[in-house]
């Protein structure tokens, strides 16, 4: 029996209470080996103060309902390490970047998952996040920014010949074509003025300038010294010969000649500036329209291109995301039964909701309500993360929350969306949150994976989450895995702190 109180959980007051189990043998479901050789230690918990567990779990110890067990790491035919992984340090991989943004696409109705997935060559670190768009759509959507951009500096050219007839610049120097680019998300604190958004812009005005300044400087050496003459082919409005001034005479007329409505034209700083006036937000890699229901279409006629907005045929879905205190659910049950009868091949007799109750959801934990600024808003416990697509339950998370980590403890997910992956999809959300809940709980600093079998295939995943810990089985330091990872490869069982610098690798 443990008494806490005044603990790191907010100053939680609770009893441990558990009785020593002894000794137990069962088959092991990772090595198959068909004998009773999967060897651990067992407490049966009445109650368990969330600080107690926590020490429980930093000694290797794990929880399954009420009962807390810890393999005899020596004896035991598979070793399981526990693992673990600072949140703020986690690095998500390309693979996990895949999961992320192939959701979004399901979510967006892009992909329904029954064809092929498209292509995706993003290398882009901000899917955990704000995700992309498919290969296919990124084409469509640069191929029309091409079109515009060719037609608007063909519009470039025209001003230029309107300015010519005007006789505001001389006729006979050879002027540069006209030329517009897309604005990268880097230039537009330079260039942007104003509330649109700044997608083209063109510098052509500046080149310009430098052409009439040389112009104006071969005229005025042909001019004799003293004398009023001066060159009637730079008077006019262009008389300064100021890209800013350009700018403006361009923009002016551009704004005659430029027949996209969702565009407007304006000088800024000697630029000309082509801005979205239906709020269109075009990034570096891509071009996408705020609202979800339109879509940017450009067609061609004899006299320009007109931008049109057309209704999107696609089906958008929403994702929920819910966290509950643990608790019997039948809708939560009926699933589980589905995923354990499908993706494990249990018999449906043996899925039952005292043997669901007694693994997922009786607990020992002493619930710690949110009393403080130190404690997240759902309080310290055992918690059920619902995922919920159109209202549809899709999986369910039994995690833990404590003081210092999120414990995943098992997630159980619709076999019908197999192709979501969403197994790797809720380990990114619960290391979000983790992330998040820091800021107002320092503690809250880990998230635990369970156990890793390193001689386990199916485990290997859990070591895709960088940079992660493993737990010394003796000495119970972490050791980084990349540093346990050439020990475990030459034996099953490593007392990792003694070989924590890598050089003592050779010494085994």
């Amino acid at each position: 029996m443990t008494s806490t109180e005044g603990s790191s959980s907010g100053g939680a007051k609770g009893v441990s209470i558990v009785h020593d189990a002894g000794r137990d043998y069962s088959t092991c479901g990772y090595c198959k080996s068909g004998r009773s050789s999967s060897i651990f230690h067992g407490l049966w918990a009445e109650t368990l103060t969330v600080d107690d567990y926590q020490e429980l779990l930093d000694r290797g110890w794990r929880r399954s309902g009420c009962y807390i067990y810890k393999p005899e790491m020596e004896t035991t035919c598979c070793p399981a390490y526990t693992i673990r992984l600072r949140a703020k340090d986690f690095i998500p991989s390309k693979e996990q970047r895949r999961v992320s943004r192939r959701m979004q696409r399901y979510l967006d109705g892009i992909w329904d998952g029954k064809t092929e997935e498209p292509i995706d060559k993003s290398n882009d670190l901000q899917s955990c996040a704000g995700i992309e768009e498919s290969l296919a759509t990124k084409t469509k959507q640069k191929a029309k920014e091409e079109e515009i951009m060719d037609y608007l500096s063909e519009q470039l050219d025209l001003a230029i010949q309107l300015l010519l007839k005007r006789g505001d610049v001389p006729l006979n120097i050879l002027f540069p074509k006209g030329f517009v680019k897309k604005v990268s998300q880097t230039k537009k604190k330079w260039l942007i003025e104003g509330e649109e958004d700044l997608l083209f812009t063109s510098n052509l005005s500046y080149q310009i300038a430098a052409l009439l300044r040389r112009a104006k400087s071969d005229r005025n050496e042909d001019i004799v010294p003293g004398s009023q003459k001066q060159s009637s082919d730079v008077n006019g409005s262009l008389s300064d010969l100021s890209p800013k001034n350009i700018a403006e005479e361009l923009a002016d007329a551009l704004q005659r000649l430029v027949r996209i409505p969702a565009l407007s034209v304006r000088a800024c700083n000697g630029h000309i500036n082509f801005y979205s006036a239906a709020k269109e937000v075009w990034s570096d890699k891509e071009a996408q329209s705020v609202a979800p229901s339109n879509k940017l279409s450009v067609k061609h006629e004899s006299k320009g291109c007109d931008v049109v907005s057309e209704k999107s045929q696609k089906k958008k879905r929403e994702l929920e995301i819910h966290l509950k205190r643990s608790c019997f659910d039948p809708e939560e049950f009926a699933l589980y039964k589905k995923y354990q009868i499908q993706v494990h091949n249990d018999e449906s007799e043996e899925v039952t909701e005292s043997s669901y109750s007694s693994f997922l959801i009786d607990t020992p934990l002493i619930f710690v309500p949110p009393t403080s600024d130190s404690i997240p808003p759902c309080g310290f416990g055992s918690f059920h993360q619902q995922y919920r697509i159109d209202g549809k339950l899709i999986a369910v998370g039994v995690i833990d929350i404590l003081p210092k980590c999120v414990s995943s403890k098992y997630l159980f997910w619709d076999p019908d969306l197999a192709f979501l992956s969403l197994g790797k999809f809720s380990a990114l959300q619960e290391i979000q949150w983790v992330k998040q809940n820091q800021r107002q709980c320092p503690s809250l600093e880990y998230y635990y994976l369970g156990y890793y079998i390193h001689s386990c295939s199916k485990m290997r995943y859990k070591a895709a989450y960088w940079p992660s810990e493993l737990l010394c089985p003796i000495r119970y330091k972490w050791v980084p895995f990349d540093i346990a990872k050439p020990l475990l490869d030459r034996k099953k069982y490593v007392k990792l702190s003694d070989y924590a610098n890598a050089q003592n690798v050779e010494s085994l």
